[in-house]
């Protein structure tokens, strides 16, 4: 009995139909651009001015579907070391174990399973912050702001707009808060590039 050409050419095409639908479900890997990253934090001093800071170094990663606004594995990573507020008698205190105690904890990290959808290039992604050796829950706020190839080195780039904020004392860090000289509310910037591998 001879199978028909339709049902033959339809027997050939489906493994390349399946291989096609793997490859625009599977979610393509990004690096950040530790060139092009900034993790950067306000707290209130004394009640006079808020003190705005940086950390310099920091890596990550996570997964994006462009065409399904599907957000995953997010995991990004701050060297306590690096912390600048431009003042360095600051910056050896904020590393100290007042603060920071970055000799003991050298990394702050982000994590995230999932993200929530919530508009065309904006994204509700909860997650948890561990800091000082603790896990805390945080949620960041964050915009697509653009993907293409770069135009300086034509790598598929992505860049993104993140918000946050926490409390220092959830995470043991209270040097500062009940006197009210040293703000508890810790507000974070995160700003990034990410390439796609």
């Amino acid at each position: 009995m001879n199978a028909s050409p339709m049902r033959l050419l339809c027997l050939a095409l489906l493994p390349l139909m399946v291989l096609a639908s793997r490859a625009r479900a599977e979610p393509a890997r990004y690096e950040l651009d530790p060139n092009h990253i900034t993790v950067a934090f306000m707290v209130d001093h004394l009640g006079y001015a808020k003190v705005l800071g940086m950390f310099r170094a920091a890596r990550g990663s996570y997964s994006f579907d462009e065409s399904t606004g599907t957000l995953g594995n997010v995991r990004i990573e701050v060297d306590t070391q690096s912390v600048f507020s431009n003042y360095a008698r600051r910056d050896q205190h904020l590393k100290s174990a007042d603060f920071l105690n970055a000799s003991e904890f050298p990394r702050m990290v982000f994590t995230a399973a999932t993200a929530r959808r919530t508009g065309d290039r904006s994204f509700e992604i909860p997650g948890q912050l561990e800091l000082l050796g603790r896990p805390q829950p945080l949620t960041l706020t964050a915009t697509w702001n653009k993907s293409g190839p770069s135009p300086i080195d034509k790598v598929y780039t992505m860049g993104v707009s993140a918000r946050g904020s926490f409390k220092r004392s959830s995470f043991g860090m209270n040097y500062g808060v009940s006197n009210e000289w040293v703000g508890d509310e810790v507000p974070l910037i995160i700003e990034f590039e990410a390439q796609r591998k």
